[in-house]
């Protein structure tokens, strides 16, 4: 029988590693592990096997700080496991990984971290694929939602607490891009797209500041639909870790320099193919 690792002396102890985590949702069916479907989870624990860092996920506690749904992109991401060989994650993960994963930084956290549970706070971008005519009123909607609400109105809550915190809300540009950016100590499901969706109904002059209140303090039959999902970032994840940067990804930045070139041709032949529709 192959000698367990664990009780090799020869195998240094294990230590536990954070590492801070940027991809491209596009392609994944969201970040938690699924059996049959690609995922985040799943493609950073098959890089995690295949440079010998531990061979069960479970014995390694590897975990995130929280799920993202389908398609939703994030630079905030965080991870964790243990691992006899930390200087190998560090110096080789980027190099396993798929294109559209990285790592931005690590570090050696304590034995329990959990980066879910130990999180202080998350916060989301959402980037509008439309310039709203009103950024200015939606900006000030935006503060109905600082404090403690019941959010109800605005994300799938199934068997949650409904009341979340919010710390920050802000309208702000980007280029030729508004988005939204909050921050709060937890999120529901759906509840940063179903808050775009209603700020980028006033922006639109569809609803006031009000409306935002009415959804906040009373029960609707017509709940607000999400943003789509392509638009929303997972932009920090405050874990209170002093991070060590790990040196860019030139596999991904290459990959991330072919879809900027790939989007902005296809704009241009859309331009030309359907001039009528821009």
């Amino acid at each position: 029988m192959e000698k367990d690792k664990e009780a090799d002396p020869a195998v240094p102890r294990p230590v536990r590693l954070a590492f801070r985590v940027s991809y491209l949702g596009t392609r994944f069916y969201g970040s938690q592990q699924q059996e049959s479907s690609r995922t985040v989870e799943g493609e950073f624990i098959a890089a995690c096997r295949r440079l010998d860092l531990f061979s069960d996920w479970r014995t390694a506690g590897f975990c995130s700080a929280g799920r993202t749904d389908r398609g939703v992109h994030a630079c905030g991401q965080v991870v964790a496991f243990s691992t006899s060989y930390p200087d190998r994650a560090r110096q080789a993960l980027n190099l396993q990984l798929p294109l559209d994963i990285w790592c931005t930084a690590s570090a050696e956290v304590g034995d329990n971290f959990h980066p879910r549970y130990d999180a202080r706070s998350r916060t989301y971008r959402y980037y509008y694929s439309e310039p709203p005519e009103d950024p200015q009123a939606m900006e000030a909607a935006a503060t109905n939602f600082l404090g403690e609400h019941n959010f109800s109105n605005l994300a799938r809550v199934g068997d949650k607490n409904p009341w979340r915190k919010v710390l920050e809300a802000r309208i702000g540009t980007e280029g030729r891009f508004t988005y939204l950016e909050v921050k709060a100590e937890s999120f529901l499901w759906h509840q940063v797209r179903c808050m775009a969706a209603a700020l980028f109904a006033v922006g639109a002059g569809e609803q006031d500041a009000d409306g935002i209140l009415l959804l906040l303090n009373e029960t609707t039959s017509r709940p607000i639909q999400p943003a789509p999902a392509e638009g929303l970032v997972l932009w920090d994840t405050d874990c209170g870790i002093t991070w060590v940067p790990i040196e860019k990804s030139d596999r991904s930045g290459t990959y991330c320099a072919e879809l900027r070139r790939h989007y902005a041709l296809m704009e241009q032949v859309c331009r030309v193919l359907r001039p009528e529709q821009l």
